[in-house]
């Protein structure tokens, strides 16, 4: 593979935007917003640029496909990113509390077939209390949000960067025809 490169780039991106997020978790939500936006938006242009130019890559819709989404949702943070906080953070209390609540309506069903139903009870009430606490106290959602985005992005970014290395040890092998037995 030729463009191995482009997956070090985004990893290393995805690095330096996450060690941000965790260096500075006082900044602002809007301000990390933004980064994210940019992040967003940048990681989107070079995903789509891979989908482009690799007419060998299978499946190539669905990685243009996370490039629009990317280039599109980038956009979205950078122009209104006030409400991109709020309507986030509103979104991943929804689901919470949805989730929650449907664990535990789960685990009632299951309470017929296994004798360990409260541990997914347990995990159901605390994803309902997750959703209720983002509600009631979305500064502190803000800080936990940031501090789990900057974790996930760095990580993301060592595995982008371990990826591209290995598509670069095998670029010249993917590269060349079989020989012939």
């Amino acid at each position: 593979m030729q463009r191995w490169w482009l997956f070090t780039a985004r990893g290393v991106f995805a690095v330096l935007f996450g060690l941000a997020a965790l260096t500075w978790p006082d900044l602002t939500l809007l301000a990390l917003v933004v980064l994210w936006g940019v992040y967003a938006f940048t990681d989107g242009a070079m995903t789509l640029y891979a989908t482009l130019t690799h007419e060998e890559w299978p499946a190539r819709w669905v990685l243009g496909l996370a490039g629009v989404l990317g280039v599109v949702t980038g956009l979205v943070a950078l122009f209104w990113p006030g409400v991109t906080a709020t309507a986030l953070l509103l979104l991943i209390a929804a689901w919470a509390l949805v989730t929650g609540v449907l664990q535990i309506a789960d685990a009632v069903r299951l309470r017929r077939v296994m004798t360990t139903e409260w541990f997914y009870v347990v995990t159901g009430a605390l994803t309902v209390l997750l959703g209720v606490l983002l509600v009631m106290n979305p500064a502190a959602g803000a800080m936990a949000f940031v501090i789990t985005i900057g974790a996930f992005a760095v990580l993301w970014g060592v595995v982008l960067v371990l990826f591209s290395l290995r598509l670069r040890q095998f670029g010249g092998v993917l590269a060349r025809p079989a020989q012939p037995v």
